[in-house]
């Protein structure tokens, strides 16, 4: 018998449903498919990531490398050299994500006839 609790992200106290929340979240699916590629400069990942702030940015990267989904990588260079790259944790996230992404893509048109016709009848 596991000595886990069952989690269940439909219960208000349980902890995965913060988890699933920062995945959820469109900022943290637009920065793992970026880092996919492998590691990025903040940079580079702000460019990538397009209409991103870097204040927002940098949020979601302290959020990512908190829950254990991003590291951040400090180069004594001069100038100093920051990447970030997804942990082996966060590279599970990609595929999920990634098909996430491409449904989004696949199915716009229809999302937006979809609104254009619920907001006909408003």
């Amino acid at each position: 018998m596991s000595q886990h609790p069952e989690f269940n992200v439909l219960t208000a106290t349980c902890p995965s449903r913060t988890s699933l929340a920062r995945i959820a979240n469109k900022r943290t699916a637009m920065v793992v498919i970026a880092l996919s590629d492998g590691p990025m400069r903040f940079g580079d990942l702000r460019n990538t990531v397009d209409g991103i702030s870097g204040k927002v940015l940098t949020e979601t990267l302290r959020d990512l490398e908190r829950d254990g989904l991003v590291t951040r990588h400090v180069y004594a260079e001069m100038p100093p050299r920051v990447e970030y790259e997804l942990t082996t944790l966060g590279r599970t996230l990609h595929a999920p994500l990634q098909a996430l992404g491409r449904w989004a893509e696949e199915h716009i048109e229809e999302v937006l006839a979809a609104r254009e016709t619920y907001d006909t009848r408003r």
